[in-house]
């Protein structure tokens, strides 16, 4: 059993830093080079279509406000994030993406989407219960971290 366990390891590990690295490394090759990897992942949590403030992204991304503050300004300026002020509540600032910002979350969401489908494919349905299962568990023992 211990062999079973060191195994799963170091393919958690392994898939862990080759999807960052990958994810990277097709950012720096794309038209969206200037972004990090945090930055995408930044964009991510704002999302395409809800409006969201400071203190939900930041929160989703287990960053303080502060933190996050910087990332943001970044993005505005490289026009991938806007700042809009609530109609009802001037002091309140929601985040949206731009144009810019919304293209390279759904270039983002494609690489996902294509990694979910190559996991996927030549497994019936009981393998991919079996599958989100395991990953079930895992999320809920890493949330547990936050």
């Amino acid at each position: 059993m211990d062999e079973r366990v060191e195994l799963i390891n170091e393919y958690l590990v392994s898939v862990f830093n080759d999807i960052l690295t990958i994810e990277e490394s097709e950012l720096k090759k794309s038209s969206f080079n200037d972004l990090s990897i945090k930055e995408m992942h930044t964009i991510e949590a704002i999302g395409l279509y809800k409006k969201k403030t400071m203190s939900e992204v930041a929160k989703e991304l287990s960053v303080t406000v502060g933190t996050l503050t910087v990332a943001v300004n970044h993005l505005v300026k490289k026009d991938y994030v806007e700042r809009i002020r609530s109609e009802d509540d001037r002091r309140v600032v929601k985040l949206a993406l731009t144009k810019k910002g919304k293209l390279v979350f759904r270039v983002h969401q494609a690489f996902h989407r294509k990694m979910v489908q190559e996991i996927l494919k030549d497994m019936d349905n009981q393998q991919e219960d079996v599958l989100i299962t395991a990953l079930g568990k895992l999320h809920f023992f890493l949330q547990e971290f936050k």
